[in-house]
């Protein structure tokens, strides 16, 4: 086998995030889930925008994000998702690439426009997300640059993309790729509504051992096995895998791989501003010291420090200098 030209390759929604504090109150009176991810349409995306503060926008997407994460601490990476030619389209091209991914998806029409989440800040850092999937959810199967597939260490699944019919055929595509060269593929359940959608999908994905490594916290984690207990859910599913990755916010992470169980303490934070991102920075962090063959321990600890440093701050894009936090926590 090759060595590998990408430490990872993601496929995920090109999205740029609009983001605005708000207060508890607004949330109510725009009929918002509190803290969940909710799908919108154009009309609703305008609507929405209309009724926000001033906003900043930043290039996001979960997996994207994830990527960003990686890059910033010296990995290699490529990104597939799909923008449309259009404003927002070049902002998220030029981030991604100015982060040092590779990103060589044409855009598509001007028509349906560039992905966009509307996040909502409320002062705790709570995020309330309202996503309008635009061009991401016509990406292609034909866009898989299979070459690059095979090409990297670690395929990285993003399960937001798994709805659209389109994008589901192009992973579907990338798993076989990334099977028939022997590299790794891993998934992130990315939200429990996905899971109440596509929740079979997932398990025969799993139950096929096609899936290397899954992403889920205590939520998804729950709403995938049907199991409300913790340790129950862990036991479930944790045979079913090679690696199993579970956040639980401010009580950590739990791991583990072949019977090997590992855990970590969340990192301190002076101020929690905004959760947006967390899981993929937590994923990114992870996957760089899987990569590098770290003990799952260590890689988990990677995780907590990039998700710690992401939920000080607005934006789901690292500030600090990740490469140096982890020499300062880790040694």
């Amino acid at each position: 086998m090759r060595e590998p030209r990408y430490d990872v390759i993601a496929i995920g929604n090109a999205i740029v995030d609009v983001m605005a504090p708000c207060t508890d109150e607004l949330i109510e009176e725009l009929g918002m889930q509190r803290g969940g991810m909710t799908l919108i349409d154009d009309d609703q995306a305008r609507s929405l925008y209309d009724a926000m503060g001033p906003a900043r926008e930043i290039s996001g997407g979960s997996a994207a994000n994830t990527l960003a994460g990686l890059a910033a601490l010296g990995a290699q990476c490529a990104f597939v998702g799909q923008v449309a030619d259009d404003q927002l389209g070049a902002v998220f091209a030029h981030d991604i690439r100015a982060a040092g991914i590779d990103f060589d998806v044409a855009a598509g029409a001007q028509e349906p426009a560039t992905g966009r989440c509307l996040i909502f800040v409320t002062p705790d850092g709570q995020r309330t997300m309202n996503t309008f999937l635009g061009a991401s959810q016509l990406l292609p199967a034909a866009a898989l640059n299979e070459d690059a597939v095979s090409a990297a260490q670690v395929l990285y699944l993003e399960g937001y993309l798994w709805d659209p019919e389109e994008p589901r055929a192009a992973m579907r595509h990338a798993i076989e790729t990334a099977r028939a060269a022997n590299r790794k593929v891993a998934l992130s359940l990315s939200d429990a509504f996905v899971i109440s959608r596509y929740g079979p999908d997932f398990r025969r994905l799993i139950e096929d051992g096609l899936i290397d490594i899954l992403f889920a916290n205590e939520v998804e984690l729950a709403a995938l096995t049907g199991v409300e207990d913790f340790d129950a859910a862990i036991a479930d599913l944790a045979p079913l895998l090679p690696v199993l990755v579970v956040t639980r916010g401010e009580n950590g992470a739990v791991a583990i791989s072949q019977g090997e169980r590992a855990a970590v303490p969340a990192e301190s934070v002076d101020k929690v501003v905004d959760t947006t991102g967390a899981g993929d920075l937590f994923a990114a962090g992870f996957l760089y010291g899987y990569t590098r063959g770290e003990p799952l321990e260590r890689s988990l600890r990677r995780g907590a420090i990039a998700a710690a440093e992401i939920i000080s701050h607005f934006g789901a894009r690292p500030e600090a200098d990740l490469t140096q936090l982890m020499a300062e926590k880790l040694g």
